[in-house]
């Protein structure tokens, strides 16, 4: 694991912050830890982390302030981490641009592969010099690595983090098939019976969100029982 990725832990329960901070460390991150909403603004303007785990019950303010406050300037990828299982908080955290939320108590190795999943995810960058400009074009697509934004023939696509990452992912291997596994595991850490459902859902989703129709090869292809491909118009 490279451990260049800086990891920003804030979270007020000890133990949870000492178990996180031993179980980064241990997968190669650098980390570093705030126990307030104040100060964990205070070390995301100051370190720049790769990285958020947020929890929301923080003793100062709401974590979703320190959520918000982030994103106003920020697309840098935030796990929310929390006791509160209810659907609508979950919705409203996503909603509001946290890329995961994980319910405690947790596993350690899912979390280790989420964190996996999103750094992949967020590693599309121009100052990585991997995609130039950090833009791909092909026909009539573009996609901007770096806004994180999707277009078709000048019209922006408004795709989920999820759908982004996949279309991403898609766009870096142009012209390949990748396996259902293969993107499973790229995309959320770790490759089970449900993967190909889901997968599935969010690749019928974005061939709504392209005006598709059920079947249609533009853009993507279903090679059937292997996986997606990427290709020219």
């Amino acid at each position: 694991m490279n451990n260049k990725y800086k990891i920003l832990i804030v979270e007020d329960e000890v133990n949870i912050s000492r178990f996180l901070t031993a179980l980064l460390e241990a997968n190669g991150y650098s980390v570093i830890n705030a126990n307030t909403a104040e100060k964990g603004h205070l070390m995301f303007t100051s370190h720049h982390p790769d990285l958020i785990v947020l929890d929301l019950g923080l003793p100062d303010k709401d974590g979703m302030c320190l959520l918000d406050e982030i994103r106003e300037t920020s697309a840098t990828p935030i796990i929310v981490l929390s006791a509160r299982s209810d659907e609508s908080d979950k919705v409203s955290a996503l909603d509001k641009g946290a890329n995961d939320y994980v319910t405690k108590p947790f596993g350690s190795q899912e979390f280790a592969a989420r964190v996996r999943s999103i750094l992949r995810s967020n590693r599309h960058s121009a100052d990585e010099g991997k995609l130039p400009g950090g833009k791909f074009t092909s026909g009539d697509i573009t996609i901007d690595y770096d806004a994180r934004k999707f277009f078709v023939a000048d019209n922006e696509i408004k795709l989920t983090q999820t759908e982004f990452n996949i279309m991403a992912l898609l766009s870096e291997h142009f012209g390949k098939v990748l396996t259902y596994s293969f993107i499973a595991k790229e995309i959320w850490g770790y490759f089970d019976t449900g993967s190909i459902k889901k997968l599935q859902v969010n690749m019928a989703n974005i061939r709504r969100k392209l005006s598709l129709e059920p079947g249609s090869g533009r853009y993507i292809s279903n090679e059937l029982g292997v996986g997606y491909r990427m290709h020219s118009d």
